[in-house]
């Protein structure tokens, strides 16, 4: 069992990374090795296991194609690598490059293999929007009203057809707004969602530009880490005729959180949070959908977090940096 993590420097792939070497096998099979890519090379965690951590441009193809020569086959591949929301609404070229023919490359290196390796794709809840209807169910037609969310759609789009055709055994994850994220701010739009919890909550102020009654459709990175792992242990004809779907995560307002912040942390973070509305920041993150019916995906036994509160405990556990004092 060869393992390949897009991405791998990333929040989400290191967290990956943890979770596989503590499990130490995939599908039933033990793992026999990784490998972290990521434009910079990734920190390698401790494993039972050889890991191997590289620099690697996703958007080149040449060097897409040397990395699975040289350290390939893989039997389950994670497509984390991107380009977030805001950095690609900011500069198309750059969100095309990476989001879409990063995606191709990776795909097309992935059937050149001949082995139709289980890719786990990281989509975005961001492939909704437009006219669509206010609460998402499984099989609404996607209209995405960002660049980001385009780029991460055409990508689903070919990750079925592959799968289709039998070059790959994709399944693609909608993944909703993963907060609390740790570490500093990116350029996602969501980045708020993130840093007015884990910033304050670590002595710093932080900026709000939306009101409290803002909705967010959101989930945390222990809940996705779990789903990534279940996305890879399905067997995808359980899927059926589309690979991509709708992770499961909950609805609740920038002030429901705030609350429940508070009811676990105490009100000191609350106070460091500042109101100060940003009308791009606006106008990406009020285009998206914030309601979201995820029967299929719970019915195939992906897991949603049941509280925020439990999100902040698990930042507390998993990823504080500092206290203030």
């Amino acid at each position: 069992m060869r393992i390949l993590i897009t991405g791998g420097g990333g929040f989400l792939g290191q967290k990956l990374a943890r979770k596989l070497t503590e499990h130490g096998a995939l599908r039933g099979q033990p793992i026999t090795a990784m490998t972290l890519m990521d434009v910079a090379e990734p920190a390698k965690p401790k494993a039972g296991f050889p890991v191997t951590s590289l620099a690697c441009d996703i958007a080149d193809d040449v060097a897409v194609k040397a990395l699975f020569a040289d350290h390939g086959p893989f039997d389950v591949i994670y497509h984390l690598a991107a380009v977030v929301s805001g950095a690609a609404e900011a500069d198309f070229d750059l969100g095309m490059r990476i989001n879409l023919m990063g995606s191709i490359h990776l795909f097309q290196a992935a059937r050149a293999q001949g082995n139709c390796p289980v890719v786990v794709y990281a989509s975005s809840i961001a492939a909704h929007g437009g006219e669509e209807p206010e609460v998402i169910v499984d099989g609404v037609e996607l209209n995405p009203q960002t660049s980001y969310g385009s780029q991460k759609v055409m990508g689903e789009l070919l990750l079925n057809d592959m799968s289709r055709k039998g070059f790959l055994d994709g399944r693609g994850l909608r993944l909703p707004t993963v907060s609390i994220r740790p570490g500093k701010a990116n350029a996602a739009a969501s980045s708020f969602m993130s840093s007015i919890f884990r910033d304050t909550m670590q002595g710093d102020a932080s900026n709000c530009p939306v009101g409290r009654d803002f909705l967010i459709f959101h989930t945390a990175p222990r809940t996705i880490i779990e789903n990534l792992v279940i996305a890879a242990e399905l067997d995808g004809a359980g899927f059926g005729f589309n690979r991509c779907l709708n992770l499961p995560g909950r609805s609740d307002t920038v002030g429901e959180m705030i609350d429940a912040m508070t009811r676990v942390f105490g009100p000191e973070a609350e106070a460091r949070i500042t109101w100060e509305a940003d009308p791009v920041i606006e106008k990406i993150v009020h285009g998206w959908r914030n309601r979201v019916i995820s029967e299929k995906a719970l019915r195939l036994g992906f897991v949603q977090d049941k509280s925020f509160e439990d999100t902040v405990r698990w930042f507390l556990e998993d990823d504080i940096q500092r206290r203030p004092a």
